[in-house]
């Protein structure tokens, strides 16, 4: 460790086991110790490495008793911010009525956006609140937010608007995708391309202007939009020097995988029905693989991500919680890694990773966030479990000891 002479740390935590997430073995580190100063990480390794005693190393010291520390959780993919819900819709179809049958009646995402455009600023920032907290006290510290429930300007503009005010108002760090192509308004109805039109050169520009997008995404489905139109938000993006990324391959194959692998992009998220084309573009790309076993469980699907293409071509998998009213209506990050394992037979480690070091640069954000490395954000958990498996392992068990942000003791709260 390099002397320091009498400049000190801001803080020092002892007594730890440390769970780097920077290599195999979830990179641990056995009675570790970990220091911070001005909000980074300054040194981490063994505390029996230390150079002096630790309360003339740092202004206050903190002992952690024995718990595993790792980085803060990463929730990579979400839609947390809308108006109302859709529990009525879940009751319904439960008691016999098809999906056809609510949309026709004007349910389905239909009711979200009538909902999230008659919602105001400050109800939807309350609302979106509301969700976000029981993320926060499991050691999210960091979430991704889409727009895509508002379908036209300003109700775009108004939930990106929101989702950043969730940064200013609870401790998390905010990252912000435009997803105006996530529905086709009924006002376009028929005109998909014309609506397109309208996205490229009004809303994105105009969400962009005001500092509200950190990336762009779409949704290539039949039900969604061909890659031909996917391909016109991704070049809009590039004129206004965003990264994109990709709702691809939930429900068929579209080659959506390959095309954003083709535009370099952050993530392709979903993937049940990719193909092997589509993982080794990915590959090649660097374009991380998103999965969301939420939505998986809660819309009963079958067909299973490809696991093993993913590893056998070293695609990097992030998992998220996907949490939006329609398809996985879920506030807990370490369900989603009880299901990761469970339903798609991952490790706990690969979960672990998915939640760290994968969503961190499923965002864009590994040079800053997603392991506990000398120099990255000092965002990490300390965990009252035996050992990092425990936290894939059980289930409505949130065993978060205390959340550290930006190297600010930010939790239980």
């Amino acid at each position: 460790m390099e002397s320091r002479g009498n400049v000190q740390w801001d803080a020092l935590w002892i007594d730890a086991r440390l769970a780097t997430m920077a290599a195999a073995g979830y990179g641990a580190v056995e009675d570790g110790a970990l220091a911070i100063s001005d909000g980074h990480i300054a040194w981490l390794g063994r505390r029996a490495d230390l150079a002096d005693r630790p309360e003339r190393l740092a202004r206050a010291v903190h002992e952690a008793g024995g718990r595993w520390i790792t980085p803060g959780l990463i929730d990579c993919h979400t839609h947390i911010v809308y108006g109302g819900d859709r529990a009525g819709e879940f009751e319904q179809r439960l008691n016999g009525a098809t999906y056809e049958e609510i949309a026709r009646a004007g349910g389905g995402i239909r009711s979200t956006v009538a909902a999230t455009r008659a919602a105001s600023l400050d109800e939807l920032v309350a609302s979106a609140r509301r969700r976000l907290r029981p993320l926060l006290a499991e050691g999210v510290t960091t979430i991704e937010v889409k727009s895509g429930y508002g379908l036209e300007r300003e109700a775009e503009i108004k939930m990106l608007r929101a989702a950043r005010a969730l940064g200013t108002v609870e401790p998390v760090t905010v990252r912000t995708t435009f997803l105006g192509a996530h529905a086709l308004p009924v006002e376009y109805a028929g005109r998909a391309d014309a609506y397109i039109d309208q996205l490229c050169a009004d809303a994105l520009p105009a969400a962009a202007s005001q500092g509200l997008v950190d990336a762009v995404d779409a949704f290539c489905e039949t039900i969604g939009f061909t890659p031909a139109q996917t391909e016109r938000m991704f070049e809009a993006a590039k004129q206004l020097g965003l990264p994109v990324k990709l709702h691809a391959e939930q429900l068929s194959d579209q080659g959506g995988a390959a095309l954003a692998a083709r535009h370099g992009a952050l993530s392709a998220d979903h993937l049940e029905h990719v193909s092997e084309a589509g993982v080794a573009a990915m590959a090649a790309s660097g374009t991380v693989a998103v999965l969301l076993p939420g939505a998986f469980y809660f819309l009963r699907e079958t067909k299973l991500p490809p696991i093993d293409l993913l590893r056998r071509h070293g695609v990097p998998i992030a998992i998220a919680t996907d949490c939006n009213p329609g398809s996985s209506p879920a506030t807990s990050l370490l369900l989603m890694l009880n299901m990761a394992c469970t339903l798609f037979r991952m490790t706990p480690e690969e979960a672990l990773a998915g939640v760290t070091r994968h969503a961190a640069r499923a965002l864009g954000l590994q040079a800053s966030h997603g392991t506990l490395e000398p120099g990255k954000v000092a965002d990490f958990v300390l965990w009252d479990v035996a050992r990092p498996a425990e936290l894939a392992y059980r289930i409505g068990f949130n065993p978060c000891a205390q959340v550290v942000r930006g190297g600010r003791i930010a939790g239980p709260r």
